[in-house]
């Protein structure tokens, strides 16, 4: 499946519940724009088409700002948009295509960022063959 635009969306939420247990558990105190400084909360990520449905989401502590420290959502948001996915078609002489799906490596900052975050990029994909539009099989 294939999409020209994707939307982003970071929230959170909190709960009224007992506080956090130990550093596994992803309710933490955080910052509420409910202004509930009493209430443990977790960060939702979420990826949705256009048409409103979701694709991915991410379920993250509820303080990204201790990982790092002056992090808000739109900052992430703008220090990661630099990073980009992209397909890379070669055609070759049979009529087939070459295709490399890539995303473009890291700066040093991304990786320092990835790293505070505790998360990773998955490896890059292996390339594919097509002919005519159409999947070769192995």
């Amino acid at each position: 499946m294939k999409f020209e635009v994707l939307l982003y969306d970071l929230t959170s939420t909190y709960f009224e519940s007992d506080p956090p247990f130990g550093e596994a558990d992803k309710r933490k105190y955080g910052y509420s724009r409910d202004k509930r400084p009493d209430g443990v909360q977790v960060v939702i990520a979420l990826v949705v088409t256009p048409e409103g449905f979701a694709l991915a989401y991410e379920v993250m502590a509820g303080r990204l700002r201790t990982l790092a420290p002056g992090l808000t959502p739109r900052s992430m948001l703008e220090k990661f948009a630099a990073i980009q996915m992209l397909d890379v078609h070669f055609p070759t002489t049979d009529g087939r295509e070459l295709v490399f799906a890539r995303y473009t490596q890291p700066e040093k900052d991304h990786k320092m960022l990835l790293s505070q975050l505790g998360w990773e990029l998955p490896p890059q994909p292996p390339p594919r063959i097509t002919q005519k539009g159409e999947l070769l099989k192995d």
